[in-house]
């Protein structure tokens, strides 16, 4: 039982720190719901659509769409009609999307537990360039 609650607080410890290291990047900053949307389109390898992405994260469709429309300003999704049945909207990956979850990978693996531990000022340099490179690409 105390694995699981020191596992637990190492989780959020690390979800803080990277959500941190998003925040005072230069990369884009995605709110909790745009971030949901983001992750669940990327690594979700079968596909989403603006219904099925509702139905997942239990929110309603505008609310998608709110998320999808900031994703698409930033270009890391888009939306396009489907082509085999027209009333449908698929979300579609984009380069800069890709290039941005590799990045939160980064972060994630440096701000966890068994990542490479740099002092913070070193962390922050690094993480700040990274995400300025994403975001001019």
């Amino acid at each position: 039982m105390a694995h699981s609650a020191e596992k637990s607080e190492d989780l959020v410890k690390t979800l803080r720190d990277t959500i941190v290291s998003l925040v005072r990047g230069a990369g884009p900053d995605l709110s909790a719901r745009q971030l949901a949307v983001f992750l669940t389109c990327y690594l979700d390898e079968s596909g989403q659509t603006v219904r099925g992405l509702a139905a997942a994260l239990n929110v309603s469709k505008p609310a998608i769409t709110r998320a999808l429309d900031r994703l698409g300003e930033l270009d890391l999704a888009r939306r396009k009609v489907d082509p085999l049945d027209r009333r449908s909207v698929l979300v579609q990956r984009t380069p800069k999307g890709a290039a941005y979850l590799k990045e939160i990978r980064t972060v994630m693996s440096e701000a966890g537990p068994d990542g490479v531990r740099r002092s913070r000022v070193e962390e922050k340099t690094a993480t700040v360039r990274r995400l300025r490179r994403v975001a001019a690409a």
